[in-house]
């Protein structure tokens, strides 16, 4: 990272269209530092949700040990309410960890995210089952989520911030997207471990022992990212900030929810409909369906597992392929074609997974896998620059964890109650389209952001070279701005 360190006017360091622009006020980003940055969050983050998404993968066996009844809808409906408690507390985390990240630094509360992390999902290994302590099981399971959830509503705000922070603006969407890239390889080893116990283990075996397995390998992963992560730099752009506020005498950024919903309101319900689209896409495709298949469908369970397992591999590729894609022509028009494939194609993936035949089903995960990597290749990238320097880790967690707390998180819960009362297969479906309702309303009302700035910073480039390409073009724009206004005098 080659950062400028002049920034003596806020009001220069704040934007790039300031006809004030110099190349001081210019970030020329290190690239071998950009590398590193973006590789430490990926891994970090697939760290992260590798723990949080063992859960969803061994939910079904997690049902029997922690839920005993005799109904496998009630003990999944159970298992994912478990689930979706963790998320009511994702916004508090996001109140104590996206504000915490504004003021002392991004890096050091990614820190603190990753190792709570590890130490909810480890704890989850160690709990008895229902069998051994009775009801103090499943209060102990609900106890580890609330950690896990707790420490999550810091995670992606600030890695997604990070990200940004450090990516030049020509390829901050394809930057973004290893972001998600990291997301989908802890999902694939979480969901990739699960399947190998299913297969190798008895149903005994994975009722009394196997399930721990993959709660268990948390812990030493939870010190890799820690190691990794603390071995970061703070972003150019946080580093500016500080720099400016310590300048102009304001110690600390103050981001409540008053003030975020007052001077923010617009941002914060954009940010809340794109989050919206994006993770109920997620939690559905990813977490609900492998338990629809087995629970409802009563699809082979590890058959069903690793098609997952092999749409979310696929994903990888498709999710960088749509975040260099929105670097070309915008990020507006891929999450607008995410939103429109959910409507028309929703129902034709669901008929395809319901005939419970190997191919159909794999054809219809990964209609719905492609059409989650729209979101998941440009959203690391169009929500932080929702938000200015200052509040951005703040704002974005919070938004953030609000929108998938009440949508996100709800959605295997909400999907497994549906079908199980309305005996409506369809279900999932059509809880889908009405997402992408919402996500159509809010992209349209999205101001396009590729390759240009982020708010409340100055341009982003790779070379000295490109810095001065920028103040060339400024100073273009400047001279045609002043020919265009002495024409119009000349004319009056």
């Amino acid at each position: 990272m080659t950062a400028s360190t002049s920034g003596t006017s806020a009001s220069a360091a704040r934007g790039a269209a300031s006809t004030d622009l110099s190349l001081d006020d210019i970030t020329i980003v290190d690239n071998t530092l950009l590398k590193r940055a973006v590789g430490a969050m990926a891994l970090g983050n697939a760290m992260e949700w590798f723990d949080f998404g063992v859960y969803s993968y061994i939910a079904v066996t997690l049902g029997q040990v922690f839920f005993p009844s005799s109904s496998p809808s009630a003990q999944l409906i159970a298992t994912f309410g478990t689930f979706a408690a963790a998320f009511l507390v994702r916004p508090i985390g996001g109140m104590v960890f996206g504000p915490l990240g504004d003021r002392i630094g991004r890096q050091r509360v990614l820190a603190m995210t990753m190792i709570m992390m590890a130490c909810g999902t480890f704890a989850i290994g160690l709990i008895p089952s229902y069998k051994s302590i009775g009801i103090a099981a499943p209060v102990l399971l609900l106890a580890a989520r609330l950690i896990q959830g707790f420490s999550t509503g810091g995670e992606y705000g600030g890695a997604a911030t990070f990200i940004a922070e450090f990516a030049t603006d020509k390829r901050r969407g394809f930057m973004g997207s290893f972001l998600e890239f990291g997301t989908l390889i802890g999902y694939v080893f979480g969901a990739g471990s699960v399947a190998v116990l299913t297969a190798v283990l008895s149903h005994d075996a994975l009722l009394d022992w196997g399930w721990r397995v993959p709660f268990l390998v948390a812990g030493p992963l939870g010190l890799v990212g820690l190691f990794i992560r603390m071995k970061l730099e703070e972003t150019p752009a946080f580093k500016r900030e500080a720099e400016l506020r310590e300048a102009e005498e304001h110690a600390r950024p103050k981001l409540t929810v008053g003030t975020l919903l007052t001077q923010h309101l617009r941002p914060f319900l954009l940010c809340v409909g794109l989050v919206l689209i994006f993770n109920v896409t997620d939690y559905m495709a990813l977490s609900y369906l492998p338990s629809y298949l087995s629970a409802t469908l009563h699809f082979n369970e590890t058959h069903g597992l690793f098609l997952v397992l092999a749409v979310m591999v696929l994903m990888m590729p498709m999710t960088l392929a749509f975040g260099r894609l929105s670097d070309a022509i915008g990020r507006k028009p891929v999450m607008l074609a995410g939103c429109v494939g959910l409507i028309v194609l929703s129902i034709p993936s669901l008929t395809l997974i319901q005939t419970g035949a190997l191919v159909p089903v794999f054809l219809g995960l990964l209609i719905l896998g492609a059409l989650l990597s729209c979101f998941t290749g440009v959203m690391p990238s169009a929500l932080p620059a929702l938000f200015p320097t200052a509040i951005r880790y703040g704002a974005l967690a919070i938004g953030f964890n609000v929108s998938v707390s009440l949508f996100g998180g709800t959605t295997p819960l909400v999907a497994a109650w549906l079908v199980d009362h309305t005996q409506n297969l369809m279900m999932p479906a059509y809880y889908l389209m009405g997402a992408a309702v919402i996500g159509i309303v809010s992209v349209l009302a999205l101001h396009e952001t590729a390759r240009r700035p982020l708010p409340g910073s100055g341009p982003s480039v790779s070379t000295k070279a490109e810095a001065h390409a920028v103040l060339r073009g400024v100073r273009l724009a400047r001279e045609l701005d002043d020919e265009y206004a002495t024409a119009n005098a000349v004319r009056a």
